[in-house]
């Protein structure tokens, strides 16, 4: 087998099979067959066979003279018809029937985030280059078990879970495919019900691999295809991962982000956290910051004159408000509280 690190047309394709006399691949149909060996649900597979059918569909006529024999029998237009005019027909109805499906996914993600949506709830996604320890960070931040790996796009399926900050508002975080420098655009079109989970984000973590010597380039990478799918002017958090590899540690990671600071493209960024999500260190700075910069449900100090009686919104203020001062007057208790406008539209009746 022989692979080319760039996109081949069907012809290139057919005339090198026959000058090597071996079978040819590209770099679209390396990328293509990892995500085929790492999909595991029912949307993932969809997604990659959509995908992959689009790639097939103007190479059919290069697969040899297999291709050109006449067909017939049922289904067929009759003995006149080739096979190559069949396998085109079957590879058409089929990416009808996987559009429809992924329609009906891109629709259920639709109610989930409008289920989510009721309740106010702000969402964070990771995203990243391929392997910069997005699913480790994000086992870490969740206690998830998500599937790390130092393979290539090992995380394909989006994970959502709940964490809770520092001020106690409680946030989404999601976990999405890795990114590659050259992303085949089939592949992008195909993962569009998964990508719009990032453009439905509050917040961008744009997780960066400070250890790797291309770490700039990666970022320019992953820039690219947020500015494809519509979202460059989310604010975006910078987060340097991996700085136990580092020699230096931290010093390192901050001259890195001051190079990429000077990056034309990351002008929307909010700022950067140096992070080991292998070791953890970092990680309650890297909360604060998100806590500071996520632009949903802003907190507000108020008091609230709540009777004593009433434990479920005097819970509510310990459970999702960060209580400042607490002291009883009578038969009310009055307490002063850091609390998401969500929760403070919700009690205004208590506001003193």
């Amino acid at each position: 087998m022989v692979i080319f690190d760039r996109d081949l047309t069907p012809t290139q394709q057919r005339n090198l099979e026959r000058l090597l006399d071996c079978k040819v691949i590209d770099r679209t149909q390396l990328i293509l067959d990892i995500f085929a060996r790492r999909a595991r649900t029912r949307e993932g597979q969809l997604q990659v066979e959509l995908a992959q059918l689009n790639y097939m569909l103007p190479r059919l006529s290069g697969r040899g003279v297999e291709m050109s024999r006449l067909g017939g029998g049922i289904g067929t237009r009759g003995p006149g018809e080739t096979q190559l005019e069949t396998d085109r027909r079957r590879v058409f109805r089929r990416l009808r029937k996987i559009g429809r499906d992924l329609e009906g996914v891109r629709s259920g993600r639709a109610v989930q985030r409008r289920q989510r949506q009721a309740i106010p709830l702000a969402t964070a996604a990771l995203v990243g280059y391929t392997n910069a320890g997005k699913s480790t960070l994000f086992n870490r931040l969740t206690g998830a078990a998500v599937l790390t790996d130092a393979r290539m796009f090992a995380t394909l399926d989006p994970t959502v879970r709940a964490i809770v900050l520092p001020s106690r508002r409680r946030m989404l975080l999601s976990d999405t495919v890795g990114f590659i420098r050259g992303l085949p655009v089939d592949l992008v079109k195909a993962f569009r019900a998964t990508l719009e989970e990032v453009r439905e984000a509050s917040l961008v973590l744009h997780v960066i691999d400070v250890s790797s010597p291309r770490a700039e380039q990666q970022t320019a990478e992953v820039w690219k295809v947020l500015a494809d799918i519509g979202v460059q002017a989310t604010p975006h958090l910078l987060v340097l991962n991996k700085t136990d590899l580092l020699p230096q540690g931290e010093a390192d990671a901050d001259a890195l982000c001051r190079r990429l600071a000077g990056v034309a493209e990351l002008k929307s960024q909010t700022g950067a956290v140096a992070v080991s999500a292998r070791t953890g260190a970092g990680l309650e700075r890297l909360l604060a910051v998100i806590d500071a910069v996520l632009p949903f449900d802003p907190l507000t100090r108020a008091t609230f004159r709540v009777p004593a009686g009433d434990g479920a919104a005097i819970n509510l203020l310990h459970e999702l408000g960060r209580v400042a001062r607490l002291r009883y007057q009578g038969e009310d208790c009055l307490i002063e509280a850091d609390v998401p406008q969500s929760l403070l539209t919700r009690l205004a009746r208590f506001v003193a």
